[in-house]
């Protein structure tokens, strides 16, 4: 059995993940993942993890399903803006690992939460004359994690997300935008994890092997 980069080097990892997360506080939530793992249960390794209420055992982010699905590149990333589902700001980074073949193993993730600075970086501009927008400086803007640690979560925000996509209601779609359902989730990289294709097929009114249809269909599409 292979050995993955991350068990293989596990106790520097976390020993430079720990020195990240006391240089900057409890504010910096500091991930390590292990993505040769089931994706529901990648976190290996977490510190101030109340950021955004997540602990070692639960899964990734939708970002991390995308470059394991091979519809996002593992391009690292650095000083790009988040935010949690209860409106906190992040400047996050993420520096993936990748095995002598090009495949992404791991992964170690900043989330410093900036709210309060950007909170007061508004009212300093403000008070001298500034246009008050709250810019976070240098810090490039992304669409934004989904940050949960249960994998069951993460599934039902991308479904209404797929939905919502459609313009139409859940219970107003069509056989085409059910296919376009199937293939958002698709590239989102929902079918990697375990038994997703019934949850999509329940959620969608259909059956698992429809939705195996319709996710045919919509790679033939993109073919």
């Amino acid at each position: 059995m292979t050995i993955s980069f991350v068990v293989k080097n596990f106790k520097m990892l976390c020993e430079i993940c720990e020195c990240i997360a006391k240089q900057f506080g409890n504010d910096c939530e500091v991930v390590l993942h292990d993505l040769t793992r089931d994706y529901d249960n990648t976190i290996v390794g977490i510190w101030n993890g109340h950021v955004t209420g997540r602990k070692v055992g639960d899964g990734g982010t939708d970002a991390g399903l995308a470059i394991l699905r091979g519809t996002a590149q593992p391009e690292d990333q650095y000083c790009y803006i988040n935010k949690t589902k209860e409106g906190r700001i992040l400047r996050s980074s993420s520096k993936y690992f990748l095995d002598e073949k090009g495949n992404v193993v791991g992964s170690l993730c900043m989330n410093y939460d900036i709210t309060a600075l950007v909170a007061g970086q508004t009212a300093i501009m403000k008070l001298t004359g500034s246009d008050g927008s709250g810019n976070t400086g240098e810090a490039k803007s992304n669409a934004g994690e989904v940050f949960t640690g249960n994998i069951d979560e993460l599934l039902e925000i991308l479904m209404k997300e797929a939905v919502e996509n459609t313009g139409h209601a859940l219970d107003e779609l069509d056989k085409d935008d059910k296919v376009a359902v199937v293939r958002y989730l698709d590239n989102k990289g929902v079918f990697l994890i375990k038994k997703s294709a019934e949850r999509v097929a329940d959620f969608l009114g259909i059956s698992r092997f429809t939705v195996y249809n319709y996710l045919n269909e919509a790679q033939e599409e993109a073919k």
